[in-house]
């Protein structure tokens, strides 16, 4: 596996996994609640991804350059900004998207109504 083939796989992961917690509606991808996860668990769980990431990283530094380079807390700052920016997708799809989608459906299954209001 080159170099640049890892980083694209990496940069990929760390995409899906930062909209993993929005989209699931599992605890920790197994467990199922029995009510609506609640907004601190899908924190948690996207915390714990970064975490998740984050070693994987590691161990691939550590596999292609033999050793894995220290870091100040400047690139921890950038790595979790980073991570937040990928699990915008997730986030508003499910705080606003998803809510407009569903009302969407409701309203089109309405037989008398159309969505220019009644008209």
């Amino acid at each position: 596996m080159t170099s640049q083939f890892a980083i694209v796989l990496l940069l990929a992961l760390a995409v899906v996994a930062a909209n993993l917690p929005w989209i699931s509606n599992r605890i920790l991808f197994v467990w199922r609640p029995q009510c609506a996860k609640p907004a601190w668990v899908r924190l948690a769980e996207w915390l714990l991804l970064y975490f998740v990431v984050g070693a994987l990283a590691m161990g691939l530094e550590q596999k292609s350059m033999g050793e894995i380079h220290d870091q100040d807390w400047e690139f921890y700052a950038v790595t979790f900004s980073l991570f937040l920016v990928f699990a915008l997708p997730g986030f508003i799809y499910r705080s606003e998207l998803r809510h407009l989608l569903d009302r969407n459906k409701k309203r089109a299954a309405r037989p008398g109504k159309s969505l220019r209001g009644g008209q």
